[in-house]
This record gives C-alpha cells, sequence and structure tokens, in this order.
C-alpha cells in the first residue's frame, strides 16, 4: 500500500521557484473563465512528460520520464519508460497498476483517500477543478504561467499530499506543469512535453 501510495504521489509537485503574485479578484474570474472554455474543448490528450523527484537527502533530483493519455470523461493512463517500466491506470473508478509485469488493482470508490486522488489526478489534467470543494484554492502570476495552488482539507489526504500548483499556459489556458509538495523539503516536478490535444486515442490506450 506504501508502495502505491508513493507512485500516486509522484503525479504532483512542490513549491514554485519562480516569483508568484496573487491574482484579484478580476484576474480570478478571467483566469477560470478560461481555463474553463479550454477544457470543455479537451476531449482527449496525450503528451510525453518528464518528472524530477526532489529529496532533501539527496544531491541530485531523481529524473523519469514516459507517456500519459487522458480520454473523456475520466480514462487517464500514466506509462514511465525510462528509468524503469511502470504504469497506472485510471478508469471506471478503478486503479490498474502494472510494476515491471506485476499487475494489480483496486477500486479507488473503496477507499476515501484513494477516490480523492483520483479526482485530483484528472481534474489536473482537465483543468476542471476550480470549483472542487476538496481545496482551499488560492490564483497567482508569474513570469511564464497562471497558477492555482489547492490544499487539501481533509486531512487524511494531507498525509500525503500537503499542496499542489497547477501552472497554465497563459494563451492556451492548459496544464504545462504539476507540482506537489510532499513536506516540508521534498517534492516532485512533472513537466508536459509535446502535448496532442483531441487526437484519436484508442480506447487500447488504457488497457494495463
Amino acid at each position: 500500500m506504501k508502495k502505491i501510495n508513493y507512485y500516486l504521489l509522484l503525479f504532483f509537485v512542490g513549491f514554485s521557484a519562480f516569483a508568484q503574485d496573487a491574482m484579484n479578484a478580476s484576474e480570478i474570474a478571467e483566469f477560470k473563465k478560461g481555463v474553463n472554455a479550454a477544457s470543455a474543448k479537451i476531449k482527449t490528450m496525450t503528451t510525453d512528460f518528464v518528472q524530477y523527484k526532489h529529496m532533501d537527502f539527496l544531491s541530485k533530483d531523481l529524473e523519469t520520464s514516459g507517456k500519459m493519455a487522458f480520454k473523456e470523461p475520466n480514462s487517464l493512463a500514466w506509462q514511465y519508460k525510462k528509468p524503469y517500466n511502470y504504469s497506472i491506470v485510471f478508469k471506471s473508478g478503478k486503479i490498474y497498476i502494472n510494476d515491471e509485469g506485476k499487475k494489480s488493482q483496486m477500486d479507488a470508490k473503496s477507499n476515501k483517500t484513494f477516490s480523492k486522488i483520483n479526482k485530483l489526478i484528472v481534474g489536473s489534467v482537465s483543468g476542471q477543478m476550480f470549483d472542487d470543494k476538496e481545496f482551499v484554492i488560492s490564483y497567482f502570476n508569474s513570469k511564464d504561467f497562471n497558477i492555482a495552488r489547492f490544499v487539501p482539507k481533509d486531512a487524511a489526504m494531507k498525509k500525503y499530499i500537503k499542496q499542489v500548483e497547477l501552472s497554465f499556459d497563459k494563451k492556451e489556458g492548459t496544464v504545462e506543469q504539476v507540482r506537489l509538495l510532499e513536506s516540508e523539503k521534498d517534492y516532485t516536478k512533472i513537466v508536459f512535453k509535446n502535448k496532442i490535444l483531441n487526437a484519436k486515442v484508442d480506447d487500447s490506450a488504457f488497457n494495463n
């Protein structure tokens, strides 16, 4: 169970290293309007990603990479390719895991924390998170991104996720980076690259 929790958390990242200014009310309204409009058009998404895992006791961040696929309403697949093969699929309320050929599955709805993490992951891709009652949400501007910061309200969830930041492209209104703070000193960062929207994605992409 601890290993599963660990890999679930690898989909998010911690504090931003760049300067941020809080949005005012009109900026927040305009930002949410733009993201909601962009996310409403997203039927599918495929993208490469690079993940950087920072741990305080290590001198160098751990780097992994792979591919992600999303298909509405809530099918999501993450496939780590380097330096190891690991995949996790969220589909129809279930979580399917393939760890170097060792497969397992669980019902996300049977575990309150997993259910919320599943919702958070799908929302991080689609951008449809701003009315979520599970988080305290604040909004910021940086030089390159519009940023939504999420702090879980649920105490159980806070054991795994202290804070999540989603960084959105200012023109397209889609997520470019996801950042998770796991502890005071440890965090993970995922950067999306080569993003393709609304191309055909076969259901086989979500087989594990």
